[in-house]
């Protein structure tokens, strides 16, 4: 390979660091792969810096010392935020998810990657500051925005389940009241899933009561994990008064008129 020009080399270290978010890379293996030396690979990183920054593209961060290198952090701004959840917000409102029973079907968006991979990377903007090690989510809808979080942070996902297997070895259960039925319901985790000390930021679908969300942090006590957030898609405003408080949605779900075909949904006071 001959020598390459600054724009190949930008297009070479862009695609590697924005296909693992937050993965440090030290600036050696670019050195290698590029047959660039050091001054040279530090001065395009600092180009491309202000280009990500200029167009609102994320974040590139340069560590220093023995273990630094460079990673990108996936951020979007307020704005794009707002545009996105305002999106959200135009294809709920189709008269065509109404349900029976007043339920709205939101499935086909969470499971969409290209949506659900921007929904991960704003909770990944929102908890930044938060350095989750590990993120959580219960079965089953809120696998795939879990999952995109995860992976913008570059942390593992865990799935809490209703009933334990006998494939994941020995499990801790808990009750808890869910807060939309008042029912006694379960949740299991395999003792080797989350370490001692973890940061777990918990993410789900929909939250109504909040007792889904009680019942984490009590089976997280059981690990002696901290839960340091908890990011919904979907948040019904009743009732006002919920089980936990140290959460963020992005939509308002306010109900529905089945008679007119009308989906009352907006986008949270935080990004409004």
């Amino acid at each position: 390979m001959g020598r390459l020009r600054r724009g190949e080399r930008m297009v070479v270290m862009a695609q590697t660091l924005t296909a693992q978010p937050y993965k440090v890379w030290p600036l050696g293996a670019f050195m290698e792969k590029l047959g660039a030396a050091k001054s040279t690979i530090s001065e395009d990183l600092t180009f491309m810096k202000a280009v990500f920054e200029r167009f609102h593209l994320g974040r590139v961060e340069t560590l220093a010392g023995a273990a630094g290198g460079v990673r990108f952090l996936p951020h979007y701004t307020r704005e794009q935020i707002r545009d996105l959840v305002e999106d959200l917000c135009r294809r709920l409102r189709d008269p065509g998810r109404i349900l029976p029973g007043g339920f709205l079907y939101t499935t086909d968006l969470i499971s969409t990657p290209q949506l659900a991979a921007q929904i991960g990377e704003t909770f990944a903007t929102f908890f930044a500051d938060r350095r989750p090690d590990i993120v959580l989510s219960m079965e089953v809808k809120g696998i795939p925005l879990a999952l995109m979080t995860a992976r913008a942070f570059d942390v593992p996902l865990v799935t809490i389940r209703r009933e334990g297997r006998v494939t994941e070895g020995p499990s801790v259960s808990v009750n808890y009241v869910s807060g939309s039925s008042r029912m006694v319901q379960a949740m299991t985790l395999p003792l080797r899933a989350i370490p001692e000390g973890a940061r777990v930021l918990f993410i789900d679908d929909f939250i109504r009561g909040g007792g889904t969300a009680r019942g984490v942090y009590d089976l997280m006590r059981e690990f002696r994990a901290e839960v340091v957030g908890i990011g919904v898609f979907v948040e019904s405003p009743t009732p006002r008064e919920k089980l936990v408080d140290n959460y963020i949605s992005l939509i308002v779900y306010e109900g529905m008129d089945e008679v007119q075909g009308r989906v009352l949904v907006s986008p949270s006071r935080w990004i409004a």
